[in-house]
């Protein structure tokens, strides 16, 4: 089975080298990963081959997971220091300013060979994967190797989980050789279950998300962060801001602008790609529409000026700039993308917008509806005047927010719980420390 898999990841990445190379000279990605994606990870990355904790988190929502865990692991485990890993490029530009790991390295392609490179390097004790991150060589190199694995902040998504049934037999397999699945939730605890992994090594121990919006957001009273100064915005400017978008979404959204603007005296629009390598096209898409529009990348000094359409192009403000928006549309949920993480705008107390298609978040985004903690709509049709009924209602948007702000401080705590199931399957006193005369030269 295993030897099959192999055989297909080849097969695949001969199949998307045209897309990577076109990603590489067209919007400068990839280059500089493929290395650390070979298994030929950097001098700093344990130069004194010492046992450690391997975290891999594959992009930005799960980095942010990832920084719940890692002062619990520095305080249980104070002698084994720990790796963390990425797929995304941005991922890893927010790994490395605020993730506190000793050091970072790409995901390695998971081949039995590049596999093992990279664990003769980290040599871990622990490799815990955020989300639901299944490598079959990975996992059967770590079994073989008597590294304990874990799932952390695992989830199965209502888009994802009439596929994996469909190769049950093989996960099946694949999770025998996982130690723990943390879920985020009962439903997904199910879904793991049924999917193949040992009922005794699954718990349900909540959304590290919860806790890392909370970790991750900056004190309002500090006034450190800049925000809104740095767009030069006054305080009561209304701010229509659409997060993460993809695709397909930007045109509905310039459009309940451009109505929007006619009723709201002032109004501007912060408008977020997912990935911000869009950032020229959105912009033009916005300045063919005839709104004065500048990327935040190219804001001057003094602050967005006369611009209606600040198209933010850089990684890594967008959860602080929650804090100026008046109403939120959360992108990936008109786009059939599966959505995006409710949780930043509903900790800054702000009233969030989402379409019908939020099924990788669909357990989050129930409980915000349920608790009446957030709008969604049903299509692009009903943008524009939702949006402006909660801009014209003042006290609709506080109750919204403040909804959304005391739902997300009811569900904290899953890192304590998530830390309590890694000391259950790795027990801090049982680890031995590292023999310092031991010192293996990076292979």
């Amino acid at each position: 089975m295993h030897l099959l898999y192999s055989v297909a990841i080849v097969c695949y990445a001969l199949l998307m080298a045209p897309r990577l190379v076109y990603g590489a000279v067209r919007h400068r990605k990839y280059i500089g990963t493929l290395r650390e994606r070979w298994g030929r990870l950097p001098a700093g990355i344990n130069p004194e081959g010492r046992p450690s904790i391997w975290i891999h988190a594959v992009s930005v929502g799960e980095v942010q997971a990832a920084r719940t865990l890692i002062p619990g692991l520095r305080d249980r485990y104070p002698d084994h220091p720990l790796w963390l890993s990425t797929t995304t490029q941005t991922g890893r530009a927010v790994a490395a300013r605020t993730a506190a790991a000793d050091g970072l390295f790409y995901f390695p392609l998971d081949l039995p060979a590049v596999i093992d490179r990279v664990l003769d390097r980290v040599r871990p004790v622990l490799f815990l994967a955020v989300d639901t991150e299944l490598w079959p060589n990975l996992l059967r190199r770590c079994a073989r190797r008597g590294v304990r694995t874990m799932l952390v902040n695992g989830r199965i998504s209502d888009r994802s989980y009439p596929r994996y049934r469909l190769v049950r037999w093989l996960l099946r397999r694949v999770l025998a050789d996982v130690d723990r699945c943390c879920a985020q939730s009962g439903e997904s605890a199910r879904r793991l279950i049924d999917l193949g992994a040992p009922p005794g090594r699954v718990a349900m121990t909540g959304n590290l998300k919860f806790d890392a919006a909370a970790a991750s957001r900056p004190d309002p009273r500090s006034g450190d962060d800049g925000l809104p100064e740095r767009f030069g915005w006054p305080p009561d400017r209304p701010v229509l801001m659409a997060a993460s978008t993809h695709p397909g979404e930007e045109g509905p959204v310039l459009g309940a602008f451009l109505q929007l603007r006619i009723r709201v005296p002032g109004l501007v629009l912060l408008l977020a790609p997912r990935h911000p390598e869009r950032g020229a096209a959105v912009a033009a898409l916005a300045a063919g529409r005839g709104v004065e529009v500048v990327r935040r990348s190219r804001l001057p000094g003094s602050g967005a000026g006369p611009a209606d359409v600040v198209v933010l192009d850089t990684v890594g403000e967008l959860a602080a700039l929650f804090r100026v928006a008046t109403v939120v549309f959360l992108g990936g949920s008109l786009a059939r993308a599966g959505g995006h993480n409710v949780i930043e705008p509903a900790l800054w107390g702000k009233p969030v917008v989402f379409g019908p298609h939020m099924e990788n978040f669909a357990e989050v985004a129930e409980l915000f509806l349920a608790n009446r903690a957030a709008r969604r709509i049903a299509g692009a049709r009903e943008l524009e005047p939702v949006l402006a009924e909660l801009l014209a209602d003042p006290c609709q948007r506080a109750a919204l927010g403040t909804a959304a702000r005391t739902l997300v401080a009811a569900n904290r705590g899953a890192a304590e719980r998530s830390l309590a199931e890694i000391a259950a399957v790795l027990p801090p006193l049982a680890v031995p420390s590292p023999d310092p005369a031991r010192a293996a030269a990076p292979r």
